[in-house]
């Protein structure tokens, strides 16, 4: 009865080792062990960019590698494909060329991902301009309308002004608080126009400041009331 022998070990590269050793040490990584459970990849994937097979392994999985090294994809290809560099003619063609097939899907996805942001930022410019059309229609005639018409009501135009608040909603942006408001001073979120006043001491707010997504976005400017 024969058994079955356990696989050999991939035989590592010292230079590849070497290599690996010293991004190791630049990312302050202790152990080959260490980085694999850095990157969430097995110690036998590690073994690999060790035994110098990066040609061969997966561009997710070295990705994951490269930013537990503080690396881009790039940055790493470029390290291991020194070694390739280094090799005699006869032995680094067929690495060399599968190495350049790595950079050249590198170069294909961030060529995607950058046109991904622009479909993302035409959406977005979309959506708001389909929000703001009434505006966008209505007011150029308004403003022709009011120079030839100083003495038109400004409450007419108030309404024209909505889509731009509706789109205001749909991003989170709020007002801190309304123009005329009476409120305590807070240095946080209040900006003195004139004067003097001490933390939750009464203001009135003159121009209001907004919020975005619970996150300050212009303080409201205020002017102490006058005692």
């Amino acid at each position: 009865m024969t058994r079955d022998l356990p696989a050999s070990p991939t035989r590592t590269s010292p230079m590849a080792t070497e290599q690996l050793r010293s991004l190791m040490i630049a990312a302050g990584i202790a152990s080959f062990r260490a980085l694999a459970r850095q990157a969430q990849v097995s110690d036998w994937t590690i073994r690999q960019l060790r035994s110098d097979r990066l040609p061969a392994m997966r561009l997710e999985t070295l990705q994951k590698i490269a930013a537990a090294l503080n690396l881009s994809l790039a940055e790493l290809l470029s390290h291991f494909g020194a070694i390739a560099d280094s090799r005699s003619a006869d032995n680094e063609a067929a690495p060399a060329a599968a190495l350049a097939t790595l950079q050249t899907e590198y170069q294909r996805l961030q060529t995607q991902l950058e046109q991904q942001a622009v479909q993302l930022q035409a959406q977005f410019q979309t959506t708001a301009l389909t929000t703001l059309e009434s505006w966008l229609l209505q007011w150029p005639t308004v403003t022709h309308a009011v120079e030839n018409n100083p003495d038109l009501p400004a409450s007419r135009l108030v309404p024209l002004v909505n889509p731009v608040q509706t789109l205001l909603e749909q991003w989170a942006v709020e007002a801190i608080a309304p123009v005329g408001a009476i409120v305590p001073f807070d240095p946080q979120l209040h900006q003195l126009m004139n004067g003097h006043a001490n933390p939750g001491e009464l203001v009135k707010i003159r121009y209001t400041g907004f919020r975005h997504q619970g996150k300050l976005l212009h303080r409201a400017q205020v002017s102490p009331i006058q005692t």
